[in-house]
């Protein structure tokens, strides 16, 4: 389980910091799209071990923002 979380976690850093490339103002608009980026490095470049503490926070305290971030862009969009 832990690496199928982590695994999404890469997806959508990956995803933000493509976003950031072709359109820096949308990526903006996602609260700490900078951090996210970071975090998907730290994945999976492997800079050191990473806590499952550390990873289960990240999921537990700001993924529902992202999804209501998402959603309402996706929404602006349509």
């Amino acid at each position: 389980m832990r690496s199928a979380v982590e695994r999404q976690l890469e997806i959508i850093g990956e995803a933000l910091n493509q976003l950031r490339k072709h359109d820096d103002s949308i990526s903006a608009e996602i609260t700490d799209h900078r951090r996210i980026v970071a975090f998907r490095n730290i994945l999976i470049h492997g800079y050191a071990e990473v806590d499952d503490r550390v990873v289960w926070g990240v999921v537990s305290t700001n993924l529902e923002r992202l999804v209501a971030e998402v959603d309402a862009l996706l929404a602006q969009s349509m």
